[in-house]
């Protein structure tokens, strides 16, 4: 990693270009080509850290600190720089891990499309209840979209379900 540091108002002593060095080490591991500027300057009784880092690929990573010792603002800036850049290499792996997720999913679709088959079976209790009770049934039970049910009334198997909107529900009843 190439450094360049640079002392507004203050003097680069050869302790603390060897302290930004040794730091920027923590740096310099996430990437293989990168520049980084510091910026050291005393306000006042504040001492002020900045660093700018920019990548190979153009990413650009920058801190900026202000503490009574200089040693101290650097490490806050260190430590920002490593939470940003660990931040943005998450982001991308996930992005990365997701992407070849959806791309496996549709490759799998593709590969084990089965029509007109029934490759799922589900198994139910049918009791015996008036549908307006098999409706309340259905409502205790929210992640269900139909519930089969024997009719009081009639003897008969019939099917209440949830229609599109999402308020109101139907009922299938056989003929005859």
């Amino acid at each position: 990693m190439k450094i360049k540091i640079t002392g507004k108002e203050l003097k680069i002593t050869e302790a603390i270009n060897d302290y930004v060095e040794k730091k920027m080490d923590r740096i310099d591991k996430y990437f293989e080509n990168a520049e980084a500027e510091v910026t050291l300057r005393t306000e006042k009784n504040e001492q002020i850290a900045e660093i700018s880092v920019v990548t190979a690929n153009g990413e650009k990573y920058r801190a900026v600190t202000e503490d009574k010792d200089m040693y101290a603002s650097i490490d806050k800036d260190i430590d920002i720089l490593e939470g940003q850049i660990r931040k943005t290499k998450t982001k991308k792996e996930k992005m990365m891990r997701e992407a070849s997720i959806k791309n496996m999913e549709t490759n799998d679709v593709k590969h084990n499309e089965v029509e007109n088959e029934i490759i799922k079976t589900s198994y139910y209790e049918i009791k015996p209840m008036h549908p307006e009770d098999a409706v309340l049934k259905l409502q205790e039970i929210p992640t269900h979209n139909f519930l089969a049910f024997i009719n009081v009334e009639t003897g008969k198997v019939n099917v209440v379900h949830k229609l599109k909107d999402g308020k109101n529900y139907g009922l299938v009843e056989p003929e005859a």
